[in-house]
């Protein structure tokens, strides 16, 4: 089931590895020096960007090139601000130089100046390694880390940029994008540290060698957080195409076609399932996608038999809610008002009479209405809330509560 490669070498536990170690394992590390070379070869590869869009890596970094002038930058996105998922974080405690190896590469193929390191403030251990690791090697390129904010949207590539600059770390929504005009006014390449670290695999080992593995629509491994109903939750790497069962079985847990049971794909911006449907589910971006879920970020949590999906639900919409960027009405107006009468759903006899009549108008309204896609994400799970929890809704909605009790719906 799985194909270590990133996390391959030294045990995650004994912490990062060394220059020296990491070089011993895997060599020098590789230039790209001949224009294209490197980006075709990523294109042949099919690598997907690891930050939740699931976007071609080398379509990102062609369009830096193609505007850089030799004056580009590199922004390496370590925030990882989603709640469920420890993917970037034990990548750069473990692996900071697979991570540097790859920002290095991304900084000859679109003819960059300047690489700025952002790690989420909240990851202490990251933040050392990575320090730690820049001091370690003389970087083609000056290089900075950036300490990022805890929130939730500091790591959308825009608002990454502005905190960079000295700004506000929110998300912009209209042009010029990141690629067009970041950091200082020049191109930017801003990519998640999963993906910098493929490719710095992949630029010692070749495309083919990347799509060896996997059985889905899409190639290649990628990191994934189990959590919830689990033994043993944590990161792994899989190959795609692996499904919900196998993976949640190796971590100690279950996906029982006739429990009832729920399992949540891709985090916050992701989507629920039904037990039913996750067992066989292929995680895989674009199978995710076509289930009506995402594959996100890789994350991959089980919702405890017992637990109420839709008070559950209304804590993460609560969370989102207060994590938006306050900078428009969708998220200021449209977002806190269906987060609160979720949460009134889901709290015994509060309800009112027409709440889950509102929220399953207001879900289909405010998709494609923000600033940026915070809203659109939310919504998105919301929708598949109220899909999966159907029975759950409305029981809350005639009885005031879920039938069962003493059910709690903790999503942490």
């Amino acid at each position: 089931m799985t194909a270590t490669r990133l996390l391959a070498g030294p045990p995650i536990a004994t912490g990062a590895e060394t220059l020296a170690d990491h070089r011993q394992r895997l060599g020098p590390r590789p230039r790209a020096t001949r224009r294209g070379e490197l980006t075709a070869t990523l294109d042949r590869s099919g690598l997907l960007g690891r930050g939740g869009a699931a976007f071609p890596a080398a379509r990102k970094w062609a369009a830096v090139a193609d505007r850089a002038g030799g004056d580009a930058v590199v922004l390496v996105n370590g925030a990882e601000g989603e709640p469920l998922s420890a993917k970037d974080q034990t990548l750069m405690t473990a692996r900071p130089h697979l991570v540097l190896d790859g920002a290095e590469l991304a900084a000859e193929a679109v003819g960059a100046r300047r690489i700025v390191v952002y790690v989420g403030g909240g990851h202490a251990n990251s933040v050392r390694a990575m320090q730690r690791a820049v001091t370690e090697r003389d970087m083609v390129a000056p290089t900075q880390l950036v300490i990022a904010p805890t929130t939730y949207v500091a790591g959308e590539e825009s608002a990454a940029v502005q905190f960079v600059d000295g700004g506000d770390a929110r998300p912009t929504g209209v042009p010029p994008r990141p690629f067009e005009r970041g950091v200082g006014g020049r191109p930017t390449l801003v990519q998640n540290v999963e993906t910098l670290a493929h490719v710095a695999l992949i630029a010692r080992y070749g495309d083919g060698w990347y799509r060896d593995v996997g059985s889905g629509p899409t190639r290649g491994t990628a990191l994934v957080t189990v959590g919830g109903d689990v033994a043993h939750p944590g990161v792994t790497e899989i190959a795609y195409g692996t499904t919900v069962r196998d993976l949640v079985a190796v971590a100690g847990g279950s996906v029982d076609r006739s429990s009832g049971g729920a399992v949540l794909l891709g985090g916050y911006f992701g989507g629920w399932l039904r037990a039913e449907e996750a067992s066989d589910q292929l995680l895989d971006p674009r199978s995710c996608r076509d289930a009506g879920s995402a594959f996100g970020c890789g994350v991959v949590h089980v919702l405890p038999l017992g637990r109420c999906g839709v008070i559950a639900t209304a804590r993460i919409l609560d969370y989102m809610a207060g994590q938006s960027a306050a900078q428009c009405g969708p998220c200021v107006f449209g977002l806190r008002a269906i987060a609160d009468a979720t949460a009134r759903i889901a709290s015994v006899g509060s309800a009112r009479s027409d709440d889950v009549a509102h929220v399953v108008r207001w879900s289909g309204q405010l998709a494609g209405r923000g600033a940026c896609k915070h809203p659109d994400g939310a919504v998105a799970l919301l929708r598949s809330a109220l899909r999966t929890f159907a029975d759950e809704f409305d029981r809350h909605e005639r009885f005031g509560a879920c039938v069962e009790a003493g059910r709690q719906g903790r999503v942490a």
